[in-house]
């Protein structure tokens, strides 16, 4: 090991730490860069990040799972190939295809999810397809500027941070050479002794020396800065040659995005058709249960008014029975004993029928017809009545309101 080159490496890299703090706290000067020269460094700087961020977004829309792009860098940093991963539409459509052969896949829904599985697992395979494409003609040549071009800007650019701060150190040394040259030339002016300016005249020489040697190193580290600005702007120079490529690699992602859209609607239109065979099964089985609930609902309400008119005439027979009961109490009227003499018949029909006298004049209410029995003895009752009261006399109103009970009837004629 050198040890001289190692000595000069350490003091050169103490003069850049010096220089470098100095120009942080505002207490040293800096060498300004070219104005087109930091231009290129700014577009560099913007591309490398913006690349990163497509780079970075286009790895999710390809897998939007985090580990699983986590478990492929992985592999990737380790140069291992990384295990075959199924796609959310395959998974999608081994699930359909497995629901449609538990169903029965002799039924028209079974049928219907094994096509759909089918279909699905299409898509999946030509995702697959558009993920590899990505990967190999747009994510790479992405990869390999920011991996490769921008890495060796990267080393330019610090190489002439470098050699910047070793011109400002020599810059400073030429500097103060030239301060200790003034000071030097102001003491000479006084004239002393023999002895003293002996002294003297070997300080200035020193000196001397040393400003001759501070403008020789300025002069070799401007030189080497300009060479190195040269370098890193031809280096910076090639960004335009890159976005080219990029906008080549950008076609190259569009055209395969459009491939596999292409393929995802050619596969959802042959679907579509599939379908659409199963419309006609669909609107057979919807016009027969559509049937169904309306003969259904037929059916309730028929049998609803059935149950309606049932309790109806259960409750009318009770009413009419009951008002006979109140009708038929014993009573020493002479309404009863003429009633008792007319014919059973005419007497039955006379306690069926509910008829009323008001103002001479007769009211048969009728019964609802239900059984052909009191239907047949209600239209004898009401004629019986009908004759009873033709055949009375006209009394006062007060009379007839009182006596309809009490006037006894004898073969249709009042006593």
């Amino acid at each position: 090991m050198d040890l001289t080159r190692l000595a000069v490496d350490a003091g050169q890299f103490i003069n850049r730490a010096v220089q470098y703090t100095g120009e942080s706290l505002g207490q040293a000067d800096k060498t300004g860069l070219d104005p087109g020269l930091e231009g290129l460094l700014a577009q560099a700087d913007a591309t490398k990040t913006w690349t990163d961020s497509i780079i970075s977004q286009t790895e999710v829309l390809l897998q939007p799972s985090l580990g699983a792009r986590l478990e492929d860098r992985l592999y990737e940093h380790l140069e291992w190939s990384a295990p075959p991963r199924p796609r959310a539409h395959e998974l999608l459509g081994d699930q359909m295809t497995q629901a449609g052969l538990e169903v029965g896949s002799n039924t028209p829904y079974g049928t219907a999810l094994i096509r759909f599985g089918e279909a699905q697992k299409q898509l999946g395979e030509a995702e697959r397809k558009f993920a590899e494409c990505t990967n190999i003609h747009f994510l790479t040549p992405l990869k390999s500027f920011t991996e490769g071009e921008y890495r060796a800007i990267q080393n330019e650019r610090k190489m002439l941070v470098n050699k910047r701060l070793d011109l400002d150190v020599a810059k400073t040394r030429l500097r103060k050479a030239h301060e200790a040259d003034r000071e030097a030339r102001n003491l000479n002016a006084n004239p002393l002794d023999d002895d003293y300016m002996s002294h003297v005249s070997y300080m200035f020489s020193f000196l001397r020396v040393k400003w001759l040697k501070a403008e020789m190193e300025l002069r070799i580290c401007q030189s080497l800065f300009d060479r190195q600005s040269e370098i890193t702007r031809r280096a910076l120079e090639g960004i335009s040659s890159t976005h080219i490529d990029h906008m080549r690699s950008l076609a190259d992602f569009v055209d395969g995005q459009a491939s596999f859209f292409a393929q995802g609607n050619q596969h959802a239109q042959e679907l579509q058709r599939q379908m659409s065979r199963f419309a006609f099964i669909i609107n057979d089985l919807n016009d027969n249960y559509f049937i169904l609930i309306t003969t259904m609902k037929t059916r309730v309400i028929v049998e609803a008014s059935a149950v309606k008119n049932q309790l109806f005439t259960d409750q009318t027979f009770d009413l009419v029975f009951t008002s006979n009961q109140s009708d038929e109490l014993p009573s020493p009227s002479r309404t009863n004993q003429g009633t008792n003499s007319l014919p059973s018949a005419a007497r039955d029909s006379t306690r069926t029928s509910n008829a009323t006298f008001t103002n001479g004049a007769a009211t048969a209410v009728a019964l609802p017809p239900q059984r052909s029995a009191i239907r047949n003895e209600t239209q004898t009752g009401d004629a019986e009545a009908t004759d009873i009261t033709a055949s009375t006399d006209v009394v006062p109103d007060s009379q007839t309101t009182n006596e309809t009970h009490e006037r006894p009837v004898t073969n249709g004629e009042d006593v």
